[in-house]
């Protein structure tokens, strides 16, 4: 593209609204908009691929299952000693088996493994527990993976663990208060970085799980702790380190540690459900126990039936709100002095009510079915502020931090401030989410200033167009909320450059879904592109403004800008003239539309185009596309809208408006090509997204 001049900063208009008649295009497709950071997201992983029982091989490569590939939540997505939260054996090699041998051999491994349990495996000798290593997850297929008469144990240092979905039983020894045999199905000694979730532990020999020896950063989620003595016990320790978050769990028909909780330095437990049957063999001695110098947060949990329901030490801190007490007895107790910590400064999440807590845990806690789970995964969210107060002071930093080959939506949430710094989330890094968290889209601002022509640090050369942008969002799935991106290049005092375009915000990839953004800049502003010429990349862009002056919306993804602000800019040298859109649309694909939107700016009246067509690299067979509908012009717009470029005629393109209204609109003419009602039909909202409805996560 050209190279073209630039002004000062302009600040855009507000959205239209009460300045306009409210006029919306039948959409076609419901566009679901959640207000909520850490909303949950329909992972879309496929089912991992298990050979037939009679297979010759006890243990195959396959494709990760459902939920293989997320992340922990709580106290193990916190980034610390060395570790950047918890995902297991994401990115390592994924394989299912069957025998005893097989899990062995890779739990014990050096390398990550996604290792899939398919089958139930019985313990030999009677009480094993396999020494798993770091970078494992170990997860049930289904509600197939059964581990019978022992466990794992998870040794001093082992790091990055996730057990999930795994039924883990039976090695009860025929005495209730066994003080003889340590058969556990889960024991930790030192460990960090631990992931325990929907799993169902039961009948044991000694306890569940037990967390010793200043393990920490553990997350234990939607288990299901039934029938045992010892349910998960936690300490063992003259430390006041650890910190843990146990939530989402049944504590059913156990009679002890429930946990018991002694000597950790943040223990966060919430939404859990601990039931105590009437009339049966067991009886609990007691529920939630803040022990030693534990600083306990306890909140909206559901207590039934329960002796001694929460309980604490003299030493202990114990914080307790929201949780509900249903025919217990006995000591129900807090104080010791006001919460020593926020859970909220560590993680994100989100309180269910007490009384819905029942019902929710007995539903979901334990193992599920792959289409169970896939309804049902969660985003994980890793912050971002420059104060340190996130677990990131960069964007580039937790962007790095996502896996590569994760599927599952990871939100990025960006505190308040100006990021000055280069943001790329590749290919391989899908549905990230950037979320701005302060009051307004100015709240925060990620901002560059390289050029086309700015020359590389290490003297490979230049940029390039693309190669300039602030942001480049290259993975599917990519969103970006509540935040501005900017391109600050200064062209006035570079004149001498060969190459001025500088590009805010590139997206070369499918779904993506801007919400509520600025993108702001003067030449190539929103770069809009594709992965490849063959390539589908549909954006959908709502309640947003974009800022510029050339061929500042540009490119050949199949993009819809709703609801939204064009903002026009005037030029380096206060002159006004530029280009809304170039579209370099491929043969066969929809290019740009621009719905519902307002067009206006502080600069002269008729002189901006609202396109022109980009042939890039000057190849014939691209048949660039933009509509503009249901739109407000501003007078800035040119009699004449469309215009050639680079010796292609716009006429020999597709450029169209519809029921355009404001002082820059104009009636069907030779120079101004006017859709049909009949043809308008075919050109809506629907039809640009072909199936996707963009949700917010």
């Amino acid at each position: 593209m050209t190279a073209e001049r630039r002004t000062a900063q302009h600040t855009p208009h507000m959205p239209a609204g009460s300045s306009r008649r409210s006029r919306r295009t039948r959409l076609g497709v419901a566009i679901a908009v959640s207000t909520a950071l850490a909303a949950g997201f329909a992972a879309t992983s496929a089912n991992g691929a298990t050979e037939p029982r009679n297979t010759p091989h006890p243990a195959s490569s396959a494709a990760s299952p459902v939920r293989a590939d997320e992340a922990a939540d709580g106290f193990a997505s916190v980034h610390a000693l060395g570790q950047d939260g918890t995902y297991g054996g994401r990115g390592g090699e994924t394989v299912t088996v069957r025998t005893l041998a097989d899990l062995e051999k890779y739990a014990t491994a050096a390398e990550p493994y996604v290792i899939v349990v398919a089958a139930a495996i019985t313990m030999d000798p009677k009480g094993k527990e396999i020494k798993v290593a770091s970078d494992k997850t170990i997860i049930g297929s289904g509600t197939s993976g059964h581990i019978v008469g022992g466990g794992f144990f998870l040794g001093q240092g082992v790091h990055n663990v996730i057990v999930r979905n795994l039924t883990i039983r039976d090695s009860y020894a025929g005495t209730w208060n066994d003080k003889e045999h340590d058969w556990d199905a889960i024991q930790m000694d030192g460990a960090h970085h631990v992931w325990i979730d929907h799993n169902d532990l039961r009948n044991m020999a000694d306890g569940l799980i037990d967390s010793r020896k200043d393990t920490t950063y553990l997350t234990v989620s939607w288990n299901r702790l039934q029938h045992d003595n010892k349910a998960f016990g936690i300490g063992w320790t003259e430390n006041t380190t650890a910190d843990i978050t146990i939530h989402h769990n049944w504590f059913h028909e156990t009679e002890q540690r429930n946990p018991s909780t002694d000597n950790v330095a943040h223990a966060h437990l919430y939404n859990n459900f601990l039931q105590d049957d009437p009339g049966t063999d067991i009886t609990s001695s007691y529920g939630n126990y803040a022990r030693g110098r534990t600083n306990m947060v306890l909140e909206n949990s559901y207590f039934d039936g329960l002796n001694n329901p929460v309980t604490r030490d003299s030493t202990a801190t114990l914080v307790q709100r929201g949780s509900i007490f249903a025919g217990t007895s006995g000591r129900n107790e807090s104080g010791g002095g006001a919460a020593s910590f926020d859970p909220h400064s560590y993680y994100a999440y989100t309180l269910d009510d007490a009384a819905d807590v029942p019902a929710l845990v007995k539903a979901d806690a334990g193992p599920r079915s792959s289409v169970a789970a896939a309804s049902t995964a969660a985003a994980t969210t890793l912050t971002v502020a420059k104060d340190g107060s996130g677990r990131y002071s960069s964007v580039q930093a937790a962007v790095n931090a996502v896996p590569a080959g994760n599927t599952a939506r990871t939100v990025i949430a960006i505190a308040p401030g100006t990021y000055r710094e280069l943001v790329k989330v590749p290919s391989t890094k899908q549905n990230v989410t950037l979320q701005g968290t302060g009051s307004s889209r100015r709240s925060t601002v990620i901002v560059y200033g390289n050029a086309s022509g700015t020359q590389k640090p290490d003297g490979s050369g230049p940029y390039g167009t693309g190669g300039s942008a602030t942001v480049a969002a290259e993975g599917d799935g990519f969103q970006a909320r509540n935040l501005t991106i900017a391109n600050d290049f200064d062209e006035a005092a570079h004149q001498d450059m060969n190459g001025l375009q500088a590009v805010a915000l590139r997206t070369a990839a499918d779904k993506v879904f801007l919400d509520s953004i600025i993108t702001e800049g003067d030449q190539d502003t929103l770069l809009l592109d594709t992965a490849a010429k063959d390539r589908l990349g549909r954006v959908y862009m709502k309640n947003s403004y974009v800022v510029g002056n050339v061929d500042f919306i540009f490119g050949r993804a199949s993009a819809v800008i709703d609801a939204s602000v064009i903002t026009l800019k005037k030029r380096w040298n206060g002159s006004s003239a530029g280009y809304v859109t170039a579209p370099s649309t491929a043969a066969g694909r929809k290019g740009f539309l621009i719905n519902n939107s307002t067009v206006n700016g502080d600069v002269s009246a008729s002189t901006f185009y609202l396109g022109r067509p980009w042939h890039a690299g000057g190849d014939a067979t691209l048949d660039p596309m933009t509509t503009v509908r249901d739109s407000t012009l501003s007078a800035a717009i040119r009699p004449a809208p469309w215009t050639d470029m680079s010796g292609f005629s716009w006429k020999d393109d597709r450029f169209a408006e519809y029921r355009n209204d404001g002082p820059g609109a104009g009636t069907a003419s030779g120079d101004r090509p006017q859709l049909s009602d009949t043809g308008a039909a075919g050109q809506e909202v629907a039809d640009w997204l072909e199936g996707w409805t963009p949700s917010a996560s």
